[in-house]
């Protein structure tokens, strides 16, 4: 197992966003004077990640030009899809430029606070496949929530749902098994057609130690991270 290599999910075209972060990739989005993905990173860094794969796709170029091949003594390597493959599909192309047998994987929109070894150790501990990190919020609605029990996550609710609860955080530790079942060269989502039949198989562990969830997809959280960052 390994637990040093992270794929950082950067190729969407953050379309919500266009309204205020224009020309601009959504992993670069200026939040508090540094492209938000920096932050991402920062945080990849602090807690033991060696390698990181960015899976981009829009605007790749400029996501490259900006971070090069190293941030704070971690390697960067750029998996670049040439079409939009879904979030299944970029993690299964990028998987091709991973070294170990497990890989963390964070969306480069979103920031957790959280320790990626510890996730990793749940998928050993329990003998899961894979494990999501959900971070508590005061409404779910906007995210749709995800309930656990025993240490494993149950299901899936529809967006609409009001009212405190757990959501999908974004970040998660793919064992060995999950990545070799990646199916290759077409687009899919990872939410709906590995998530939700895994956690259906009770295949999927839930990390519930987080903190500082902050999703800047939206105009109103952008303009919010710009104070939780400064």
């Amino acid at each position: 197992m390994s637990a040093t290599e992270a794929i950082v999910l950067a190729g969407g075209f953050g379309t919500r966003l266009r309204p205020v972060v224009d020309q601009l990739p959504k992993p670069l989005a200026p939040v508090a004077g540094r492209p938000f993905v920096a932050w991402v990173l920062d945080h990849l860094a602090e807690q033991g990640i060696e390698r990181v794969v960015m899976a981009t796709g829009y605007l790749a170029e400029m996501i490259e030009a900006e971070l090069g091949d190293s941030w704070h003594g971690m390697g960067l390597a750029y998996s670049v899809e040439v079409e939009p493959l879904g979030t299944g599909g970029a993690i299964a192309l990028a998987r091709t430029k991973v070294t170990g047998e497990g890989v963390h994987v964070v969306n480069g929109d979103t920031y957790l606070r959280y320790s990626p070894r510890a996730i990793a150790e749940l998928v050993v501990a329990t003998g899961a496949d894979m494990a999501m990190a959900l971070a508590e919020v005061e409404d779910v609605s906007r995210y749709g929530a995800v309930t656990s029990a025993a240490g494993r996550v149950t299901a899936f609710s529809e967006k609409g749902q009001s009212g405190p609860g757990h959501i999908n955080a974004g970040c998660y530790y793919l064992g060995a098994a999950t990545l070799a079942a990646l199916p290759a060269g077409h687009r899919f989502s990872f939410e709906n057609d590995v998530l939700m039949p895994g956690a259906h198989d009770h295949r999927v562990a839930a990390y519930t130690e987080t903190s500082g969830f902050i999703d800047i997809g939206v105009p109103e959280d952008f303009h919010r991270a710009q104070d939780i960052f400064r």
